[in-house]
């Protein structure tokens, strides 16, 4: 196995905050907007974005975070027990442009079952997707409307992202397996 650096703390903290100048620049004020942020990193990400974004709009951004473990198409091939964790959803999403944060968009279905779970808290006026990292191999219609890092990648590969909130570190890394 080889691994190799694709993000240090510096780059992932610079690429969020480019992220929300992203957001900003399509939502000037995040009017209607709200962050969703996929269990488990992904959650973590969307609160460093809502920090970032209420600095800028000075006001509270509604945050939620959303499991996605029971809408999963492969649940029953997961080694083991995935690990359930619950939804929080803190207002409607009815009428709202919900932005949904992950940290790695691949084959898209992560994305596929977020939308699912998302629908049972109501109907959204527009979802967009923001992703850490694109790497490609999409098995699904499904593109992020902000991406922080495009990386190429071929299938056996994996992306690793560590966040401080979770792994004690913010990094990066491609593995080679």
């Amino acid at each position: 196995m080889t691994v190799s650096p694709l993000l240090d703390k510096h780059e992932i903290a610079r690429i969020l905050d480019e992220l929300a100048a992203m957001i900003l620049k399509g939502h000037p004020d995040c009017g209607g907007v709200m962050l969703v942020g996929v269990q488990r990193r992904g959650a973590d990400l969307a609160r460093r974005l809502a920090v970032l974004l209420e600095r800028r709009i000075g006001r509270r951004l509604p945050l939620g975070t959303l499991d996605i473990n029971l809408y999963r198409d492969d649940w029953t091939s997961i080694e083991g027990k995935p690990q359930i964790v619950s939804s929080s959803i803190p207002e409607s999403v009815d009428m709202r442009v919900v932005i949904l944060v992950d940290d790695v968009l691949f084959t898209g279905r992560t994305v596929r079952a977020a939308l699912e779970a998302l629908l049972d808290y109501g109907r959204p006026d527009a979802v967009e997707l923001l992703a850490l990292i694109d790497r490609g191999h999409r098995e699904l219609p499904i593109q992020a409307d902000y991406a922080g890092r495009v990386v190429a990648t071929e299938r056996h590969e994996h992306v690793d992202v560590l966040l401080e909130e979770r792994d004690g570190e913010d990094a990066v890394r491609l593995v080679v397996l």
